[in-house]
């Protein structure tokens, strides 16, 4: 059965972040909300840009703030590597670190348990890899992810899930969901340790349970019993099918309580961010609006650009002239040249570029919430990037 708002369960004062509901907090469907941080106030449903390691791919901060973007993240395995928690903290944390005064969020290195797979074991305790920057054993337990964080001191740490690959048997999928449920749990126990740092962190748990959904339901119901601040739908755009993902959050969502942010991690395309925010998702972080930035693809309302094809070499066209960033007061065919030309400053512009987009594109499905008239416009733009179905 869905969960009802917080009538269920008591406050969050014991929460760094807090959840506002501007709608009601319907437990299903495209919700308005707010996630209070102790570095600032994010408008829901948001898109967090990447920051790895502490920086967005070629894009200065100041340039980042210019696109929209509200909330940040970046990565603990990564961070851990190079330069080291330790350096991070004795230079001020991460937000003063690389020069972002807003909200934050950490990912636990969960993820790299999935996609460093063939250079990592795994059990009980945690995931032991060796360092792809200097061969160096690391030992990454639910414990040690906690740590990180809370010296990296992101307004958001993930707990350390464990990711399982897609298509999977389903006794390794519900073998990794309750080993996920198990290390979520020593990691909120590890945070509300005595003697731990004077950090204003929240930890928001993960849901997973591959494309099973009886396993995702599991999952959310036991994870929901232990309270977290919010809660992340994980394991998901690993190479399954568009329709397989959206079945997976329908399955999850009603199950999740509605007085919580809920996080969809690694996704995804514009089409893809306006499925979930329909489905109840409030929060979004994924590479594709940098790496295709660099890779001389543009998103655009008229679908994607790939600015390295010929008929956009004499273009006098901007990508798009209501769009306020730098690369939207050049033309299609000067963008083209710098491809062409291998100049740094085109992926630097067309990243700027995806991630106005992005940030617009999450400014209008706002609006479009507060309106009433979300189902509108999620068919207008879809009709303009030639959907249904996801961009490519």
């Amino acid at each position: 059965m869905p969960l009802r708002p917080s009538a269920l369960r008591p406050g969050l004062s014991h929460h760094a972040v807090r959840y506002e509901p501007l709608d009601g907090a319907p437990p299903t469907g495209p919700r308005r909300g707010r996630l209070h941080t102790p570095h600032g106030t994010v408008e829901l449903p948001a898109f967090m840009p990447v920051g790895t390691l502490g920086a967005v791919k070629a894009v200065e901060v100041d340039r980042l703030r210019e696109t929209g973007a509200q909330m940040v993240l970046g990565n603990t395995y990564h961070l851990a590597q190079r330069p080291g928690e330790a350096v991070v903290a004795k230079l001020g944390g991460l937000h003063r670190f690389m020069g972002w005064e807003g909200p934050m969020l950490t990912d636990s290195g969960g993820f790299q348990v999935f996609s460093l797979a063939d250079r990592m074991t795994i059990d009980e305790r945690g995931a032991r890899f060796q360092s792809a920057v200097n061969g160096d054993p690391i030992d990454l337990t639910p414990e040690r992810s906690v740590e990180i964080q809370e010296a990296l001191g992101a307004d958001v740490a993930m707990v350390l899930d464990h990711v399982p690959p897609l298509p999977s048997p389903r006794g390794v999928v519900a073998e990794t969901m309750l080993r996920s449920v198990r290390w979520a749990e020593r990691c909120q126990r590890h945070a509300a340790r005595d003697g731990r740092p004077a950090v204003e962190q929240s930890l928001f748990a993960i849901v997973q349970g591959g494309l099973e959904e009886d396993l995702r339901q599991e999952s959310a119901e036991r994870l929901v019993e232990l309270d977290f601040a919010g809660y992340a739908v994980g394991g998901l755009s690993v190479g399954e099918a568009s329709e397989a993902m959206y079945r997976a959050i329908d399955a999850t969502c009603p199950h999740l309580p509605a007085d919580r942010p809920r996080y969809l991690m690694g996704v995804g395309t514009p089409d893809d961010l306006l499925e979930a925010v329909a489905r109840g998702i409030d929060m979004f972080d994924c590479v594709m609006p940098t790496r295709n930035g660099r890779n001389a693809l543009a998103f655009t309302d008229e679908g994607p650009l790939r600015l390295r094809n010929r008929r956009f070499v004499e273009d006098e066209r901007p990508l798009d002239a209501a769009c306020p960033c730098p690369a939207c007061r050049r033309s299609r065919g000067y963008l083209a040249h710098l491809f062409r030309a291998k100049e740094m400053l085109g992926p630097i512009l067309l990243s700027l570029h995806n991630l106005t987009y992005y940030q617009t594109l999450m400014a209008g499905i706002r609006s479009a919430i507060e309106r009433g008239w979300f189902d509108d416009f999620k068919r207008e733009k879809q009709a303009g990037w030639g959907q249904p179905g996801r961009q490519e």
